[in-house]
């Protein structure tokens, strides 16, 4: 397994919806393999492809918290929302390409997304609570969505321009 560099907004290529995955090759494995554990050194529960420069519809998560649970690392080939609830919940995002920015977002608090296993079969599940919000973080990724998209404009770019300086100051490192 490779770790690989996780791109750092903004950068166009987060911006792109991603293509979907027409056939799940030993290629296709070995990216969820290095996502997975790029996620895992992060650290962070959720992943996109497109945040490691690949625009394909794939996307890795594992929101198991507690130290004493064994991890579920999730790979979701081309997950679509099938379902949502009108409830709503409103969690304190932040995500690996906006290090150390944190906003709260309002999204569904339960989903059923759908998505082709990295075995070929179709897959679904409900989730909620953190599950939820991790899941529809990511497939805005592929969709060239960034949580930041849901804040008002000048916190937006407040943020933005906090992540120019750090490309910046990271560049001259």
């Amino acid at each position: 397994m490779t770790l690989r560099p996780i791109l750092i907004h903004p950068d166009p290529r987060l911006k792109k919806v991603a293509d979907p995955v027409s056939e799940i090759t030993d290629d296709l494995r070995r990216l969820a393999d290095d996502m997975l554990a790029t996620m895992y050194d992060a650290p962070g529960i959720g992943l996109a492809a497109p945040q490691v420069g690949v625009l394909k519809q794939m996307l890795v998560m594992d929101c198991v918290k507690d130290e004493a649970a064994p991890p579920r690392p999730m790979v979701l080939i081309n997950p679509k929302v099938v379902w949502s609830s009108e409830e709503r919940n409103v969690y304190e995002e932040g995500c690996l390409s906006i290090p150390e920015q944190y906003a709260e977002v309002e999204r569904p608090a339960e989903v059923e997304v759908a998505w082709t296993g990295l075995d070929g079969k179709p897959q679904a599940e409900r989730f909620s609570g953190l599950w939820a919000t991790c899941v529809q973080h990511e497939i805005d990724h592929l969709n060239g969505i960034l949580f930041i998209d849901y804040l008002k404009p000048l916190k937006r770019q407040m943020i933005t321009r906090k992540m120019v300086k750090l490309k910046r100051d990271r560049a001259r490192a």
